[in-house]
């Protein structure tokens, strides 16, 4: 099973983008981010027609996440819980069927947290707590679950070009990159790390004149995996050729092969 993770940055406006890369890598389930719009304005047609089911948690101009899958789609869970009062859609599970069992798939969006002095930045680890709980609750079932998403955070020195850039952000405070560990030091692989571990290997560039092309980009897009999952991890690579395209994200999939 090809499962694989892109925040799309507005999916109507990159939805030529999102079409040609779901023909061309042929991905089984993908979880997607940052859809900016609600879940009437989804083009749920133009991806069923890809033959994806698709499962929509949206918000009007913000945050949105969404689950494509070409096999039925089971348990469809929308919302983080332990705050109910937080309504960013931000979070959604489902648990996917594959040829040797089933998989349970999360596309979250975790909040960026700029600027660190404000109200945003606790919001930011406080999210992460509750990521950090459910995440912990998934475990006790022993089942694969793979956490997919735009996680916000900068795990290492490696996952960015120039740390002093990112001294003052959100995405490279200790507490941040804390959570992070928290995460992995709890049951759970990164993916990618645990396929390729040189430097330089990003997932996002913003779109200041020169930061593509100088790849002064970061990794905050990231697959972890539980330890029933790890147990089937075949490969995991970042799409990065889809940046250059035109009208790209900010952001590229990344993706992972299951023996599942």
């Amino acid at each position: 099973m090809k499962i694989a993770s892109w925040n799309v940055n507005s999916i109507r406006t990159r939805l030529d983008n999102v079409t040609q890369w779901l023909s061309e890598a042929q991905p089984d389930v993908v979880c997607l981010q940052e859809l900016k719009c609600t879940e009437e304005q989804f083009p749920r047609e133009a991806l069923e027609g890809f033959g994806y089911n698709c499962a929509v948690h949206g918000q009007k101009s913000y945050n949105g996440v969404a689950i494509l899958s070409k096999r039925p789609m089971e348990d469809v869970t929308p919302r983080l819980p332990g705050d109910d009062e937080d309504n960013h859609s931000r979070y959604m599970e489902a648990v996917i069927p594959g040829d040797k069992g089933t998989v349970r798939v999360a596309s979250l969006y975790a909040p960026n947290g700029n600027p660190v002095a404000s109200d945003k930045f606790p919001y930011k680890l406080a999210w992460h707590e509750r990521l950090q709980k459910r995440a912990e609750e998934l475990l006790l079932n022993e089942e694969p679950c793979a956490l997919m998403g735009d996680y916000n955070i900068i795990p290492e020195v490696k996952d960015c070009k120039d740390p002093k850039n990112w001294a003052k952000d959100a995405l490279w405070q200790p507490e941040s990159r804390a959570a992070f560990r928290t995460l992995a030091n709890s049951g759970y692989t990164d993916a990618f790390r645990a396929c390729n571990t040189a430097p330089e290997q990003y997932t996002f560039w913003d779109y200041f004149v020169g930061t593509w092309e100088k790849n002064n980009g970061i990794r905050i897009d990231h697959i972890m995996l539980s330890p029933q999952a790890a147990d089937h991890l075949k490969a995991c690579a970042i799409d990065k050729f889809v940046r250059q395209r035109e009208k790209p994200s900010d952001h590229v999939p990344i993706w992972a092969e299951l023996d599942i």
